[in-house]
């Protein structure tokens, strides 16, 4: 982790399933982390509702870069984080837009397959059979997930999902995005 503001938990550097999930520029004078469920319907409306302003006026414009920790507070969500870290690192973030804009479908709808109705969305972002499956039953990236979710948990004192660290102070909660770039230091 290059500006060694994400985790602590190492990656193995030939497993891209666990490499740092980011958009920006490199050298944007202020980093955000985000801490965000996939179950988490808070996140969903963050998403859909702050997340355009905070890509076309922060993002693009080269002024935050934006770090995603998966923080999943369910089994439903570990498994999704687990399917869209097998995406490669620039489909995650697209990936998990559709995931969170999609929840009714394969989070909560009832008595629905979780894993076919997760497959249904993988396989129309390219995703083969052959590789949702692997990214189900590996319980080595389960194990890095919830490792880097304890030790977010530990440094940070997550509580409440979307949390985001901004240079180093954390914020809790769904917000606009009049309240969130009140976070962002001029830049």
């Amino acid at each position: 982790m290059a500006s060694g503001v994400g985790s602590p938990v190492t990656a193995r550097a030939d497993d891209l399933t666990q490499a740092e999930r980011s958009v920006g520029k490199p050298d944007a004078k202020a980093t955000v982390i985000e801490f965000f469920s996939l179950t988490c319907s808070h996140c969903a409306a963050f998403a859909a509702e702050t997340m355009p302003s905070i890509k076309s006026k922060l993002i693009e414009t080269g002024k935050v870069r934006w770090i995603f920790h998966d923080y999943p507070l369910d089994q439903i969500a570990l498994l999704a984080a687990q399917i869209a870290r097998y995406l490669p690192v620039d489909r995650y973030e697209p990936f998990v837009d559709a995931l969170l804009s999609t929840q009714d479908r394969w989070a909560f709808a009832r008595d629905v397959n979780h894993t076919e109705e997760l497959w249904k969305t993988a396989g129309l972002a390219g995703m083969s059979r052959a590789t949702f499956d692997k990214a189900v039953a590996d319980d080595v990236l389960k194990a890095w997930i919830l490792k880097q979710q304890q030790a977010d948990q530990e440094k940070w004192k997550i509580d409440s999902t979307p949390s985001f660290v901004v240079n180093g102070t954390k914020y809790s909660g769904e917000m606009s995005f009049d309240a969130f770039r009140k976070l962002i230091p001029d830049v």
